[in-house]
């Protein structure tokens, strides 16, 4: 049997609503199995902080092997999971088609869930910031206040809201708009450029919750893009993915998330329209994680079918129809994250591919974790970790003295500048961060 890494993984459906899925002692048998198989290998020692915590549970156990380990201590391995997916895109070599069948992010997940359907967990107040619908409607309603006080300079908020909601006071939060990205949108619509060689197509674009309500300037840009290029857009946004509550293993929130979005954009491909989502978490969910939670669900699987990560679907119109004239070189080069979400969808570095179109381009690629995870690294228990797991992507970003820093993943690009100012440099690198690729996209065409 050959190693399973060396060709796609293979991803089983999560079959969350079958009893025995939530079976502690079968589950914890798995544990036990999966964990066995890690600390004979323990490649994955340099990713996320699960893997040190496990080895160094079986390191200072007894008898120096698993079976010594308390099966209680195995939910701290759990809980420093952040969902990266690297150790089974990356570098796990018993992912499946693997006959040792091992998919560590989604035995987290399986855990996760039980601990719900069981009872051995409540969600708390951290559970409140991943409601990004709620949040986001509300900090719009007045953002120049929820901005000031979520500001880490803000020594009168922030601690408070450290103690109240266990967010760190010094991790960066996203800002809030008052217009939204679908409310812009409506007023702001590029005319499409009838001459580019991609005229004709038509893309509906799934706003996500981020570029809905932190950073519409994500949306608008694709929109100048793909409208430069001859493609007809519209945006929508029925909701959030669900990623936030796919981290903490609540498959009830997501599925009921899922089937809602999916008819919504169902919809849109009804009518000829590919769907973007702007941002890669979410591109994850529509493409992959949706499936897996609800495998017999068509609308969910013709949505897989159909949807395309932004990066992925400019070079998709750079191969085949070609892409329109007017790319300018951008001065200074582009230190560029890939993040692990776009990563874990297995198309290969789009984003690399898609800033090379530019000419001249000067691109040095970040192909490491950010560290930041979600919601997982604000949270004042997790955000020194989470900038630890991210110091060599900071120390590379920082060494590649580009003009420009751009992640995929928003959150991850302003950890990653959060990371370089903890690197106690003589002299801190002069960088603009961008929030996402598609915007120096833009401004390389003078958009």
């Amino acid at each position: 049997m050959s190693e399973g890494s060396l060709n796609a993984p293979t991803r089983y459906p999560l079959n969350w609503e079958d009893p025995a899925f939530t079976d502690w002692e079968a589950l914890n048998d798995e544990m036990e199995r999966v964990f066995d198989i890690c600390h004979g290998c323990r490649r994955c020692f340099n990713l996320c902080d699960s893997f040190p915590k496990l080895f160094d549970l079986i390191d200072e156990s007894e008898s120096g092997e698993l079976d010594s380990v308390d099966r209680a201590a195995y939910k701290p391995v759990v809980d420093a999971c952040t969902l990266c997916d690297m150790c089974f895109m990356v570098s796990c070599p018993y992912v499946p088609p693997h006959e040792f069948n091992i998919d560590f992010p989604h035995l987290m997940l399986r855990y996760r869930y039980a601990e719900r359907k069981l009872g051995k967990h409540k969600d708390g107040l951290e559970a409140e910031i991943t409601k990004t619908d709620r949040n986001g409607k509300l900090a719009a309603k007045v953002p120049g206040l929820a901005n000031w006080a979520s500001r880490t300079e803000n020594k009168l908020t922030r601690p408070l809201i450290e103690k109240v909601a266990g967010v760190h006071r010094e991790a960066a939060l996203p800002k809030f708009h008052g217009k939204t990205l679908t409310l812009r949108a409506k007023s702001e619509v590029p005319e499409v450029n009838k001459e580019a060689p991609a005229y004709g197509r038509k893309a509906v674009i799934y706003a996500t919750c981020f570029a809905n309500y932190n950073n519409p300037e994500i949306g608008i840009a694709a929109r100048k893009v793909l409208a430069h290029n001859g493609v007809e857009t519209e945006v929508v946004y029925p909701g959030c993915c669900g990623m936030p509550q796919l981290e903490q293993g609540d498959f009830p929130k997501v599925s009921e998330k899922a089937r809602h979005v999916s008819a919504e954009l169902g919809s849109w491909i009804a009518k000829g329209y590919d769907v973007i989502a702007l941002i890669p978490s979410c591109a994850l969910m529509l493409k992959f994680e949706w499936p897996l939670i609800l495998p017999a669900d068509e609308g969910v699987a013709t949505l897989s079918r159909a949807t395309r990560d932004l990066s992925e679907y400019i070079v998709e119109i750079a191969g085949k129809e070609g892409l329109a004239e007017g790319l300018k070189p951008l001065p200074g080069g582009v230190a560029l994250h890939l993040a692990c979400h776009a990563r874990a969808q297995n198309m290969g570095a789009k984003a690399a591919e898609m800033m090379r179109l530019i000419p001249e381009a000067d691109v040095g690629v970040i192909a490491r974790c950010s560290g930041h995870g979600g919601s997982w690294g604000v949270m004042k228990q997790n955000f020194e970790t989470a900038l630890k797991v991210g110091k060599p992507a900071a120390r590379q970003a920082a060494k590649e003295n580009k003009t420009f820093l751009a992640s995929e993943c928003p959150l991850a690009g302003e950890h990653l500048q959060q990371g370089i100012d903890r690197l106690g440099l003589t002299e801190r690198p002069k960088i603009e961060l961008a929030s996402h690729p598609i915007e120096l996209f833009a401004r390389a065409y003078g958009l």
